[in-house]
């Protein structure tokens, strides 16, 4: 199966956006929400500062990972593709089994 280099660079420069942990935990704490979440309660959830919260959230909106709105001067976000988090959730699964050095599980 041929795949276009486009999606292939692509894909590639979206695994460097997951390749920091503080986006992973934001993706996260979203995913698990019941609705949008504020930028101010991902600070407060997460301890982190505000400019740092709202860059990793900039940069997580370039790639289509989350997506917002605003109600008065307050920003909302939510996860825009769960699948994104399915596919982190696999490389947890595989961090698990070779921190523990198991075998993986057959598909």
């Amino acid at each position: 199966m041929e795949i276009p280099s486009e999606q292939i660079e692509e894909a590639a420069k979206i695994y460097g956006v997951l390749s920091n942990s503080i986006r992973i935990k934001i993706l996260y704490f979203l995913y698990y929400q019941e609705n949008d979440v504020p930028v101010n309660e991902i600070v407060h959830e997460l301890g982190l500062s505000q400019p740092v919260v709202s860059r990793q959230l900039a940069i997580l909106r370039q790639y289509q990972l989350v997506r917002f709105h605003r109600e008065g001067k307050q920003v909302f976000y939510v996860v825009d593709d769960p699948h994104v988090v399915e596919m982190i959730n696999d490389m947890l699964n595989h961090v698990k089994h070779e921190i523990k050095g198991l075998p993986h599980p057959k598909q």
